[in-house]
């Protein structure tokens, strides 16, 4: 089945947008990657500083540091 002038105007307009909308789509996306990486960094980064709080807190009381030992059971189950 051929297909008439006024169809194949008609797929290959829509070849056109359907590949501009992905482009956009893939912009959209590679955009909102980059600020989730960034606010991941960041949370992590606070999560560090209340860390190096809280490991020195548990120096300073002379109490053992439940985290780091949780964090030891961790590594030795991987």
């Amino acid at each position: 089945m051929s297909l008439s002038d006024r169809q194949r105007e008609f797929y290959e307009n829509t070849l056109d947008v359907t590949r501009q909308e992905i482009e956009e789509l893939d912009r959209e996306i590679e955009e909102e990657l980059a600020k989730v990486k960034d606010r991941l960094a960041e949370l992590q980064n606070a999560k560090k500083a209340s860390r190096q709080m809280y490991d020195a807190a548990c120096l300073r009381l002379g109490i053992a540091n439940d985290l780091a030992a949780a964090e030891d059971e961790e590594a030795g189950d991987s």
